[in-house]
């Protein structure tokens, strides 16, 4: 199985979403991550979609994205040739006998920490999903109360 990120372009339109994500969906495709976002163009919006397949099963589905009327234009980003980025949000328990320890690994990670009451941190990170994986298996010792992660966006070098 090879994993795939499709740069979608799509007109701005009401349905829009729904009509791709249906696509892969009928095709049995389980997208593992989908963002959507504007572009310089307010007449477009940019759909990212995340997901795994075999060679054939994935050229044919691209191909038949390309088909769709909405669709101005479908690029298959590579992995060497583009950079990912992802949000994380997480909220962790943390009184102040632990605090410092969670603060060592925000640090080290360059994450943010954007809320601290007596109990809890929320605590921001962005980056390629590698790190923000890694990241989070830092923090497997401490308690979890939420995650939040926005899903892969992607562009060119």
């Amino acid at each position: 199985m090879k994993r795939e990120v499709v740069s979608i372009y799509v007109e701005n339109k009401a349905n829009v979403l729904s009509r791709v994500v249906s696509l892969y969906g009928r095709r049995g495709f389980n997208i593992d991550s989908l963002t959507v976002s504007a572009t310089n163009d307010p007449s477009l919006s940019r759909i990212t979609i995340v997901f795994e397949g075999d060679t054939l099963s994935l050229n044919q589905i691209v191909a038949q994205t390309e088909k769709l009327e909405i669709v101005k234009d479908i690029k298959t980003l590579d992995v060497k040739k583009s950079f990912f980025r992802e949000l994380l949000m997480i909220k962790v328990k943390a009184d102040k006998t632990i605090r410092s320890e969670i603060k060592e690994v925000v640090d080290i990670y360059r994450a943010k920490i954007i809320n601290l009451t007596k109990d809890e941190m929320v605590l921001e990170l962005t980056g390629d999903p590698s790190k923000l994986d890694a990241f989070l298996s830092m923090l497997e010792g401490y308690e979890i109360v939420d995650i939040c992660r926005t899903g892969i966006t992607g562009i060119e070098k």
